[in-house]
């Protein structure tokens, strides 16, 4: 990931950053979540700190953390989005966001994963039945702008989102070098793009 500009799915990005974290003295703990119907696909870190919890996500991304209160509507406001959580259960906050076709983002179970646990969860998903292997998406915010690339979309297409909504979205169709194209906008390695697209059109 450091020398080819890319990374993983949420649960690799979610893990190397809270490693990150509890070098940097913070604490917290893994959560697995869910999508909808999927349960158990999505990754998040609860952070600990002396006066309030923090739920942050790197993988998705939420572009800042969001307070978490037991039982409690709590919402933080970004550049992007304005983002809610709301209680649907014991222990369990629908994430959702503004100024986006799709608001709802995941199901935070507010539940510790131990790491065994969660490193066999992250391990199991690279078998035959992985929940991610058969798609590629990149999100990147360059220019005060957010940038995607959805490999489920098509045509494939590049699109991008302005923090200030009065300015237009973008979308633009990609026809021909579809990894150069993707790997020069969001600086990533051409190979490894090409070889990513080549394997999932097999």
């Amino acid at each position: 990931a450091l020398e080819r500009g890319g990374g993983g799915t949420c649960y690799e990005s979610n893990y190397a950053f809270f490693w990150l974290l509890q070098e940097l003295g913070f604490t917290g703990y893994l959560t697995i979540n869910d999508m909808g119907a999927l349960c158990g696909c999505h990754a998040a870190i609860v952070v600990q700190l002396p006066d309030v919890r923090l739920l942050v996500d790197v993988g998705y991304p939420l572009y800042l953390p969001v307070p978490l209160e037991e039982g409690r509507v709590t919402q933080r406001t970004t550049p992007f989005h304005t983002y809610t959580l709301t209680p649907v259960g014991p222990a369990q906050y629908e994430v959702t966001r503004d100024r986006h076709p799709q608001p709802y983002i995941f199901t935070l179970n507010d539940r510790p994963v131990p790491e065994e646990e969660y490193r066999r969860i992250t391990t199991q998903d690279y078998g035959p039945d992985g929940q991610f292997l058969d798609e590629l998406i990149v999100h990147k915010v360059i220019d005060e702008r957010i940038w995607r690339f959805n490999g489920r979309a098509a045509p494939p297409r590049l699109e991008s989102f302005p923090a200030d909504p009065s300015r237009p979205q973008t979308s633009t169709v990609v026809a021909e070098d579809v990894g150069v194209q993707i790997a020069d906008r969001f600086g990533l390695d051409r190979k490894t793009v090409e070889l990513a697209l080549s394997v999932l059109e097999a």
